[in-house]
């Protein structure tokens, strides 16, 4: 049996690419795409692959509701990048906003689905998330994952590089934060 999965951001530059990853897994029934524009678009493209999910676009604020109803899996890559001269406060300070917005239409919608957060800076709209569930009395520390695999793959990669090696035969691990402060890759040997 296969699952509904929710993309909410599924029309950026993160989102589509992940939305079609997610629209090629074997356990994926249903896809659900939300974005605040062009999600209809993203979902007719992914429609034509010779994949086995339905694939559904929905569309602001009005249409989240509808795309979390049943979801078993939500990720959530919304938000905007951060660009240059903008600070990890500044990049917060919008993202958090929309992170809690989709939290809590996740807390009302589909509060048992496991959520996956890809939204910067990662160690804070992660605990974000955590108060709005823990508000609405649906928190469970054991579905909500912050995704920090690009940390571990820039590692890897400048290891790698540095070293003369084979990028596939390098495992760095990184702790810490989401952070230039707070990032600690563990390197021996």
């Amino acid at each position: 049996m296969g699952h509904k999965v929710a993309v909410l951001g599924a029309a950026g530059g993160i989102g589509q690419p992940l939305a079609m990853l997610m629209a090629m897994n074997a356990y994926v029934d249903e896809l659900a795409l939300y974005d605040i524009a062009n999600t209809p678009g993203v979902a007719a493209d992914l429609s034509h692959l010779n994949v086995a999910p339905s694939v559904k676009g929905y569309t602001g604020a009005d249409e989240l509701a509808e795309c979390l109803k049943g979801a078993d899996l939500v990720i959530i890559p919304a938000g905007v990048p951060r660009k240059p001269g903008m600070t990890r406060d500044d990049l917060f300070n919008i993202n958090a906003g929309i992170v809690k917005a989709l939290v809590e239409g996740i807390a009302e919608h589909c509060p048992e689905a496991l959520i996956n957060i890809i939204s910067n800076p990662v160690n804070a709209t992660v605990p974000i998330a955590a108060e709005v569930l823990k508000a609405k009395g649906v928190f469970d520390p054991k579905k909500l994952f912050g995704v920090t695999t690009l940390d571990i793959v820039r590692a890897d990669k400048f290891v790698a590089e540095a070293a003369g090696l084979d990028v596939a035969n390098v495992d760095v691990p990184v702790i810490g934060g989401h952070a230039g402060a707070t990032i600690l890759p563990l390197l021996s040997q």
